[in-house]
């Protein structure tokens, strides 16, 4: 084996470069300056390289170079080391080899290394046809090697470098960066570097100013009037606050990690020193002020780039026209008159946004008002909010027939939203540690609002037609928006915040001249902004009580309309994995099973048994069965179950049992459920006692969530089960597999195989750290006959299994289940029977029985 001669030097080098990374964390645990430790490390890396560059005697003729952020002079405690090996030419076999060894031994010595070797002219090449290489060339810094190559390469890559073009291009890579990041920096677990208003919106800001030669640091871009003194402070405030989560975010992953993910945010706020408070965790607090920074970023990235691209429009460009005596229209921007338009008429800075909606061609304010509007925020004060003109005009904001959701937006952005409504200020950038709600409080009200909007508008009916028509026929639809603002405003300050809403709501409407009618409908909305969903997915809406007493609650449609419209908005502004088709189909049949009764109608929830039966003989009839064919099999079948079911329930299960009410043959039938993503299983066969946990453990191996279930027996001893399931993970096209269900679930049941408990995978990332404590309810209905289980845990694969077998070992009899999943928390109802509930000592041992198998 031929001995290694570098073996020796790169062994006292990674020596060398571990203990001299130790001392710079604990300098910088010590002193906490990021500027010291990120300059620290990249000079600590020069030396390394340059040594390293020495030992392998590189040729005088070519030159390493560090680009991108090693370039700029800034290494984080786990970033990559960007290098270029530039060359005067192609290199030779023999350098090649060499060059090949030198970058081994610079992952030996445990640097990340992103490396290219080029030539002068690819390089020029390679830039022109690429943004991020380009980029990462105009930071660059000559380490070692030959400088006037170094030289030609500065004034070759210079020589063919286009400023405008290159903003035009980091303006659109931002573009789509936010789109990646849906346009917020308000996720529940960012990206501390590349989502809006991460550190990756400085950086663009410096290469633009870098590329123009207006300098590369905050206060060089002062000088030239791109942003102000005091902005530079906040900015440069903000920027440490980023700075100083990646590094500790690097320090406690170990490695390169820009995502504030749930793992590590408890951590993270222990490292910053955080202390949780009484209605809030520790990584809570943390993280609210981590989304305040974000957001001043994001104010200042806008700004500084408006201002740059001012510089790359020819004189006159923009058309100016005045809108009225205190905004301009200067191109599709909104301008103030004068500088000091809100210092002489604070009432200006709602009014500026009411123009964006009342004007489709304003797509944006100039940076002048931008400016004029951030420092103007400390005028929204008591007497301001007091102003009867200043509330008629908020009011008008939310009554304009378009743009509430884009004003609303910026409103919350440059932090006018919660000065004038301080409530709304103690939610922005609340995190909402529920496993459910994918942005921070402030966000989800906006996207409730967003949401709302989109059923008044025409172009969104394709997608929600049911909303759309019912959102047209509503009686001041704007009323909708108010509640939408305050139904989750009192999150987080302990207690139901939806019982302390009511009283933000109350005054809101009071304050701003609503009528009795109006604010009583608002305030009833935010009181009752769960309940829908809550009845709609935990309770049996085949039980006409159900739907009676749900009726009493709402009394009137107009409430039963709006309440419809907020729970619709508010479940979707929740989290893409929350929505799914199952609940729209849920909220839709509650309400409309609502709605005829309060018409007066009789709902098929309501309709007699007699009544269902007849409208499920006409559905027979349709499919060509003679009268009398279903006479046999319904015999079997009880009134509970003419009651449990719909009629087209009752017609199905009929067409593929008609003929063999009391056969020996297990019958599996599948369908497309009504529901767009679902599949709705029958099961036929004489019943037996661990039936429904066979069915559980086969669905649960398939991959499948039960959505709904069904339980009964016949009155011939056969079980008659139904089922909707689902894929959680939305993959399967459900016509394709109808077939393999029917198949493979006939001869598992045939079988008679022993019952294996499935997988229960893995526990998610979030349940690690945020564990749900779970929690059993078990109450006699209203009748006294049979029980309610209500359960909580933590969602998992083989979760419905487990709380099955639990019931067969307690000899609970099953009648149905309503299964809600809501992110990573499952919220189970059963309807369940057993003589044995009547017996306290029972009761308390299947509870206990039921916690322990729901612990993680």
């Amino acid at each position: 084996m031929t001995p290694d001669p570098y073996r020796s030097a790169c062994e006292k080098l990674r020596n060398e470069l571990q203990q001299a990374q130790q001392d710079l964390r604990k300098a910088y645990e010590q002193h906490g300056s990021p500027a010291r430790l990120l300059h620290g490390r990249a000079r600590l890396v020069d030396g390394v390289l340059r040594s390293l560059w020495q030992t392998f005697s590189m040729p005088d003729s070519a030159t390493l170079v560090a680009v991108g952020g090693y370039g700029r002079g800034e290494l984080y405690p786990c970033s990559d080391v960007d290098i270029l090996i530039l060359l005067a030419a192609e290199p030779s076999a023999e350098l090649g080899e060499t060059i090949q060894q030198f970058i081994g031994k610079l992952w030996d010595l445990g640097l990340d290394i992103g490396h290219s070797v080029r030539t002068v002219e690819e390089c020029v090449a390679e830039a022109a046809n690429d943004v991020t290489i380009q980029t990462n060339l105009l930071e660059s810094r000559r380490l070692c090697g030959s400088s006037k190559l170094y030289r030609h390469f500065i004034s070759a890559t210079k020589a063919g470098f286009d400023p405008a073009r290159f903003f035009d291009a980091k303006c659109a890579e931002q573009e789509q960066r936010y789109n990646r990041f849906n346009h917020t920096p308000y996720a529940v677990e960012p990206n501390c570097k590349e989502s809006p208003g991460g550190l990756r919106d400085l950086q663009s800001i410096i290469w633009i100013a870098l590329a123009s030669g207006l300098g590369t640091r905050w206060d060089e871009l002062a000088r030239h009037g791109l942003i102000t003194a005091e902005e530079v402070r906040v900015l440069k405030k903000n920027e440490r606050v980023l700075q100083q989560v990646r590094i500790r975010l690097h320090y406690i992953a170990g490695r390169r990690e820009d995502r504030l993910i749930f793992d590590h945010q408890e951590a993270l706020a222990r490292a910053f020193g955080v202390k949780p408070t009484k209605a809030r965790r520790a990584s809570e607090v943390m993280m609210q002020r981590y989304y305040l920074a974000a957001k001043k970023i994001s104010q200042l990235n806008t700004i500084l780039l408006q201002n740059l691209g001012a510089r790359y429009q020819p004189p006159g460009a923009f058309q100016t026209r005045a809108l009225n005596e205190r905004f301009l229209l200067v191109g599709d921007q909104l301008d103030i008159a004068e500088d000091d338009t809100f210092e002489r008429t604070p009432g200006a800075i709602l009014e500026a946004f009411l123009l964006m909606e009342q004007h489709a061609e304003v797509k944006g304010m100039t940076v002048r008002t931008l400016r004029a509007l951030w420092h103007a925020r400390s005028l929204i004060d008591a007497r301001f909010r007091a102003d009867p003109a200043n509330r008629a005009t908020f009011l008008a904001l939310l009554q304009e027939p378009r743009g509430q959701t884009h004003a609303f937006r910026l409103l919350n952005q440059y932090s006018i939203l919660g000065t004038y409504l301080p409530a709304f200020a103690r939610i922005v950038g609340q995190m909402q540690h529920d496993l459910f709600h994918a942005y921070t409080v402030d966000q989800h009200i906006l996207q409730v609002l967003r949401n709302v909007r989109r059923f008044l508008m025409e172009e969104h009916a394709h997608e929600y037609p049911l909303m759309t028509r019912i959102a047209s026929e509503c009686k001041k639809p704007w009323l909708l928006f108010i509640a939408a603002l305050f139904h989750d405003i009192a999150k987080g300050r302990g207690g139901d915040h939806s019982t302390l809403g009511m009283g933000d709501a109350r005054r809101f409407c009071r304050n701003h001249g609503l009528d009795k009618e109006d604010t009583q409908l608002v305030v009833w909305l935010v009181q009752h902004h769960l309940t829908m969903s809550q009845v709609a997915q935990k309770q049996d809406l085949s039980d006409p009580d159900v739907i009676r007493r749900f009726a009493s609650l709402v009394k009137t449609e107009r409430r039963l309309s709006a309440l419809y419209l907020i729970t619709h908005a508010d479940i979707r502004g929740t989290s893409p994995k929350v929505w799914n088709g199952w609940k729209s189909r849920l909220l839709e049949e509650l309400f409309l099973a609502t709605r005829q009764l309060l018409r007066g109608n009789t709902p098929d929830q309501l309709m007699g048994v007699s009544e269902r039966q007849e409208v499920a003989r006409q559905k027979l009839r349709f499919f060509g069965l003679r009268p009398g064919t279903e006479d046999a099999f319904w015999k079997e079948l009880d009134t509970l179950y003419f009651l449990r079911h719909d009629a087209d329930e009752i017609a199905w299960h009929t067409r593929m049992l008609y003929y063999r009410p009391r056969g020996e043959e297990i019958v599996v039938k599948a369908r497309p459920s009504l529901v767009d993503n679902g599949i709705q299983v029958m099961v036929y066969t004489r019943d037996q006692k661990d039936l429904f946990l066979r069915l559980c453990a086969f669905f649960a191996r398939m991959g499948y969530s039960i959505l709904d279930a069904k339980i009964h027996t016949t009155g011939n001893d056969y079980a008659l089960d139904s089922f909707v399931i689902m894929d959680p993970n939305g993959r399967e096209h459900y016509r394709d597999v109808i077939a393999l269900i029917e198949h493979e679930l006939t001869r598992k049941l045939a079988s008679q195989e022993a019952i294996d408990c499935p997988s229960g995978g893995r526990v998610s990332r979030q349940l690690k750290h945020f564990p749900i404590a779970p929690s059993v309810s078990l109450m006699p209905d209203e009748k006294g006959q049979q029980f309610i289980l209500s359960i909580v845990a933590a969602d998992r694969p083989g979760l419905l299994f487990l709380i099955a077998r639990t019931l067969i070992e307690h000899d609970i009899n099953l009648e149905t289940a309503k299964i809600a999943t809501l992110g990573e928390r499952a919220e189970d109802t059963f309807l369940v029977s057993s003589p044995n509930l009547g017996n306290s000592a029972h009761t308390i041992k299947l509870e206990a029985a039921l916690i322990e198998q729901l612990r993680i």
